[in-house]
């Protein structure tokens, strides 16, 4: 029997039907769960003696509205957390999507890891993804007057202000975004009896 295999047996036995989704692929383990019990797998997961995950190594947000350039079909704002064990030297991914994508809310892990303090701030600022019982959910990569979630996939890619330094108020002020779009066409040149070839 295999790591991932005991690992897969232990997170099967110690979860059972709180797993709503497994996925084993590439040698790495992804399980899903429901809003609802991500607080208590988490806790689970830190806590069972058969499982002992006491890192949580990253935790981003993510947007499947456009999933592989195909329409999504379900909850659209999901977070993925990476987690280590030390104690069995194995790792999982655990997922939840957050139930409402009008105002995406999961709870707060950082009573069970306090590493996931800067990455839920993150996943916040780029997505907007609400964590409950977060303690300092405020940006962290974004200005504080910024007006949006550039990482959502309905983003305009130029924004929506640009800033600038002005000469006559001498000072930085915002402004509309002035950049025209525009597609750029690459021109592409053959050349006869190119690479060799007749």
């Amino acid at each position: 029997m295999t790591r991932l295999d005991t690992l897969q047996a232990a997170l099967q036995a110690v979860l059972g039907d709180r797993i709503k989704h497994f996925k084993r692929e590439r040698g790495e383990i992804t399980i899903l769960v429901e809003a609802a019990d991500y607080l208590a797998v988490a806790t689970t997961l830190r806590d069972h003696a058969d499982l002992r995950f006491e890192q949580l190594m990253d935790l981003c947000g993510l947007d499947y509205s456009a999933w592989k350039d195909e329409v999504h079909e379900g909850p659209r704002f999901c977070v993925a957390s990476h987690l280590l064990s030390i104690s069995h030297n194995w790792r999982v991914r655990l997922k939840v999507f957050c139930p409402d994508d009008d105002m995406p809310i999961v709870d707060s892990v950082t009573p069970v890891w306090n590493s996931a303090n800067w990455f839920e701030r993150e996943a916040f600022d780029l997505y907007g993804i609400l964590f409950e019982g977060h303690l300092d959910l405020r940006r962290i990569l974004t200005d504080y007057g910024f007006i949006g979630h550039p990482f959502r996939k309905d983003f305009p890619t130029t924004g929506h202000v640009e800033m600038r330094y002005d000469e006559l108020s001498k000072r930085v002020i915002y402004q509309p975004v002035t950049i025209e779009p525009r597609e750029i066409t690459p021109r592409i040149i053959r050349e006869d009896n190119y690479g060799g070839l007749h």
